[in-house]
């Protein structure tokens, strides 16, 4: 199924003023593109049954719907909002991992080729999450790139349709966002890069 222009937007519209049927509308449309996703996820993993794709979108389904009337204005705040709730999912998970194995030897699943020093299911992403809480505070717009980019899967020109900018733009933001989460997350790596 694919969906004409401003579908989605009309039947977030819908949600939002209550409509419980419009989510169950909604879900076919944006289905497929939230399994490609999480399947993508899947196929990076070195460690099988770490989180499997329709799993990921299942609990996201199951948070979605949990929202209610959720104030989702458009497609591209719905796939926003959506990406953050990824993230969420996969912080849990990753909590739930750390609690049972405390470093218990598994290999790490690199959260996308863009950003292999952050892994799905390790303290990484607990980390990342509280360094883009900290971004969100500066400049919401580059933790959206990061939300669309890298946990809902976007390409460059998928992100920049849906934030209405350039891919030129999306791509200069992005490389500086990455190199400010880089510094973040690993201060001790670029200290002794920069003592050299």
């Amino acid at each position: 199924m694919k969906a004409v222009p401003g579908e989605i937007t009309q039947l977030l519209i819908k949600w939002k003023d209550g409509e419980p049927q419009a989510f169950e509308e909604l879900m076919p449309l944006v289905y497929p593109h939230l399994r490609e996703v999480a399947a993508a996820y899947v196929r990076r993993e070195r460690t099988p049954g770490l989180m499997q794709a329709t799993a990921l979108v299942h609990e996201l389904y199951l948070r979605l719907l949990s929202e209610n009337r959720a104030v989702l204005e458009d497609r591209v705040h719905f796939y926003t909002f959506s990406a953050k709730v990824m993230r969420l999912i996969l912080i849990d998970h990753a909590r739930g991992n750390k609690a049972q194995r405390r470093g218990g030897g598994l290999q790490h699943v690199p959260l996308s080729d863009d950003m292999l020093w952050v892994d799905v299911g390790s303290p990484e992403i607990l980390q990342l999450s509280i360094a883009l809480e900290e971004l969100q505070l500066v400049d919401a717009y580059k933790v959206q790139l990061v939300e669309l980019r890298f946990f809902l899967g976007c390409t460059a020109e998928e992100t920049a349709s849906l934030l209405q900018v350039s891919k030129a733009t999306v791509d200069r933001d992005l490389r500086f966002v990455k190199a400010w989460l880089y510094r973040r997350l690993y201060p001790e790596t670029v200290a002794a890069t920069t003592a050299e």
